[in-house]
């Protein structure tokens, strides 16, 4: 059942927005609200942090100084967060002055792999096999049931990769550090077809919309390319997108949260994750979509209508930029040789320091059919090697 009330307030442009977190979703969702004429103070560690160069309303400190946090959130009539990894306690400080999304109680389930899944499990939701482990007998005994290899993980911090292995078996097992890390999670290693993801928004009055779902594909544990629509069946996108309305129900959510699946057996639906938040892959949704995550992300906290997620365009495809675009001269990549790809759209981060495999920037290319869509936006980014 619903927490929200439908009373809840409407918080209408002119108003000012909180965002805690300084990174590039903060920047997309600032410039989103100031588009819709909303302002936006953000709270991060450095004033040269991607969501503070597009604002003039900054609050830098630690995220865990209480002074700091009063002074940001007294200047806010809502506020949200880019990163489900923000402290809770900072949410909690926040949430006594003003309406603060997603809740606390959220972030205690996202933050946690291990509470994710039980809760997901215990709503009736099909999730990958797993179990907590803190042994490399454990593990063993998790593959006995499931088999080999296992992918383990830290049940708190790890994303695109970090803090997770893929372990063949008993012997590579041993080499975990098991007592350096934290608590560990043990899931099966499925074989799936390909990933979807399914972004669903849902408004503190309780309005629920979802976008179509989107294909992904990973290197090295990145996502690389996403693509709309997903090679799925109607059924299956049907389904896909009803399961993501029941975990925002299930969650209570208020703002944008994505729902990650594995496609097994070309038709079975396994939930992998969640992150309450706008997502990598569906950064799309700017160049896509009649609404995008991002402003969807503003009317879902400011209590507006939630706008329409249907595809304006036939097909769209993403490919992030990691680091490694950029010579290691210093010199700028050649932009204008992406962007003369027919409908190619460039998003740059604003970081300065382009390490390998981190996120810098994305492409998008929108065209009339899913594999030219795809085929631009890879073009286009492959211009730049």
């Amino acid at each position: 059942m619903s927490k929200i009330e439908p009373q809840a307030a409407t918080i209408l442009p002119g108003a000012t927005i909180g965002m805690v977190g300084g990174g590039q979703l903060g920047r997309m969702f600032a410039i989103a609200a100031t588009q819709m004429g909303y302002h936006v103070v953000v709270f991060t560690g450095s004033a040269d942090d991607p969501a503070a160069q597009v604002t003039p309303r900054v609050v830098t400190g630690d995220l865990l100084d209480r002074q700091v946090v009063d002074k940001f959130a007294k200047q806010c009539d809502v506020i949200t967060l880019e990163f489900e990894n923000i402290p809770a306690q900072t949410i909690q400080w926040c949430s006594q002055f003003t309406p603060t999304y997603p809740s606390p109680d959220i972030l205690a389930t996202a933050q946690d792999r291990l509470i994710e899944k039980q809760t997901l499990q215990d709503a009736g939701l099909a999730v990958t096999p797993f179990a907590a482990v803190d042994s490399a007998a454990a593990v063993t005994a998790f593959a006995e049931q499931h088999g080999w290899p296992v992918i383990v993980k830290t049940v708190r911090s790890g994303y695109d990769g970090k803090g997770q292995h893929r372990l063949q078996n008993p012997a590579n097992a041993e080499q975990v550090a098991w007592d350096q890390d934290g608590d560990w999670i043990a899931e099966q290693c499925i074989a799936f077809d390909r990933e979807v993801s399914v972004i669903v928004a849902r408004s503190s009055h309780g309005e629920i919309r979802c976008f179509p779902p989107l294909e992904n594909r990973h290197r090295n544990h990145i996502l690389d390319v996403s693509s709309c629509p997903a090679t799925l069946s109607p059924e299956q996108s049907e389904e896909a997108i009803s399961v993501a309305t029941r975990v925002a129900e299930r969650l209570d959510l208020v703002g944008v949260l994505c729902v990650e699946f594995f496609v097994v057996d070309g038709e079975r639906l396994l939930i992998n994750e969640i992150a309450p938040r706008p997502h990598n892959s569906g950064h799309l949704t700017i160049e896509a979509c009649y609404t995008s995550q991002f402003q969807q992300h503003v009317r879902a906290v400011c209590g507006l209508p939630l706008g329409c997620t249907d595809l304006r365009v036939a097909a769209a495809a993403m490919v992030n930029l990691l680091g490694d675009v950029w010579p290691a001269t210093g010199a700028a990549p050649p932009w204008d040789r992406a962007l003369g790809i027919d409908n190619a759209s460039l998003h740059l981060y604003g970081k300065t320091d382009a390490k390998p495999a981190r996120k810098m920037g994305h492409l998008t290319a929108t065209a009339s059919d899913l594999a030219a869509a795809i085929k631009n936006a890879q073009q286009a980014a492959a211009h730049l090697h």
